[in-house]
């Protein structure tokens, strides 16, 4: 557990930062590594906490380097690496629905059971729709000039990645996950208090109208609680760091492209974004085409193949010592 969601890419900064000290060399600038806990319970108790209390460790830091990019996926008979260079907005919900507790026997309209599950289905079915910006706009134009799929045809442009599919459809659109429920104690009693947690993850800029449209879909009898809210975020893709990743790529894989793309979750660059620091992802992987890479996170069988590790761990390296 794990290998994906990154201990692929601490293995790769480890080797790489010891691979530069063996040889005597000194970086282009100075490298400051960060491994913060807790950032699957939003950063609270880790990089936020770190940011807010000791912003003098990235005193001069301007750029940072994490996870989810610089990985390969098939684009039809083709490959492309993706460049992380926007996130989310993260808005993880708790729903709480209040009833009457009673016999489970009873005829018992005011079931807080009920009026969770249907919340909870309403916003687990709503389809939300395509809301492009900067970076899935040049996300799309150039999986249109790869594959020569019209442009307008979103969904159709991320078919085209074979395993990644799923993963690039949910960049492109707010998405509103339901993933714990919390109700009751005992079979034949009816709970006065029903609760569910809902992942919610925001097109930058749409998350006030989001969350409008979330109290809609619940209605009145159903409170929303807002547990961790985080910011989403986009930055050009441009400027020496960028040249830079992309050039450490074409050295170790010729003639491929590296395309911009916007993650449909987040990481710890969001609280460096609070010291001005500008985030991206870069772990380098040369994957099979056929391996669900990304759908994996998270998962039961989390794995990367051992020459894709080498591969990335040279492509850092290469950064590292050039940049």
């Amino acid at each position: 557990r794990g290998a994906v969601d990154m201990k692929n890419m601490n293995a790769m900064i480890l080797t790489s930062v010891a691979e530069i000290l063996r040889a005597g060399e000194q970086p282009e600038r100075d490298l400051i590594l960060a491994f913060f806990a807790d950032e699957e319970n939003g950063g609270v108790e880790g990089s936020a906490l770190v940011v807010q209390n000791r912003p003098e460790w990235f005193a001069g830091a301007t750029e940072a380097i994490s996870e989810v990019g610089g990985y390969s996926i098939p684009v039809g008979d083709q490959s492309a690496y993706l460049l992380q260079v926007g996130e989310k907005a993260l808005m993880w919900i708790r729903l709480i629905a209040k009833g009457r507790a009673g016999h489970g026997s009873r005829f018992h309209p005011e079931n807080a059971v009920t009026r969770l599950a249907e919340a909870v289905a309403a916003i687990g079915r709503t389809a939300w729709p395509i809301q492009l910006t900067d970076t899935t706009r040049e996300f799309l134009d150039r999986m249109s000039a790869l594959t020569g799929l019209p442009v307008d045809d979103p969904d159709a442009l991320a078919a085209t990645a074979g395993p990644a599919e799923a993963f690039l459809r949910s960049t492109l659109r707010t998405t509103t996950n339901p993933t714990v429920l919390q109700a009751g104690y005992k079979h034949n009693v009816i709970p006065e208090r029903a609760e569910a947690l809902i992942d919610v993850r925001v097109i930058p800029g749409q998350e006030e109208d989001v969350l409008a449209q979330l109290r809609a879909l619940v209605g009145d009898d159903v409170e929303i609680e807002m547990v961790v809210q985080d910011i989403g975020m986009e930055t050009p893709f441009a400027g020496p760091l960028v040249d830079a990743m992309v050039a450490a790529l074409e050295r170790h894989d010729p003639g491929v492209p590296v395309i911009p793309y916007l993650l449909g979750a987040g990481t710890d660059n969001k609280a460096l974004a609070f010291l001005g620091i500008t985030g991206y992802g870069f772990a380098p992987l040369k994957l099979p085409a056929d391996l669900d890479f990304t759908g994996m996170f998270h998962g039961v069988d989390e794995r990367v193949p051992i020459e894709s590790l080498v591969f990335g761990q040279r492509v850092l390296t290469d950064l590292l010592r050039t940049y």
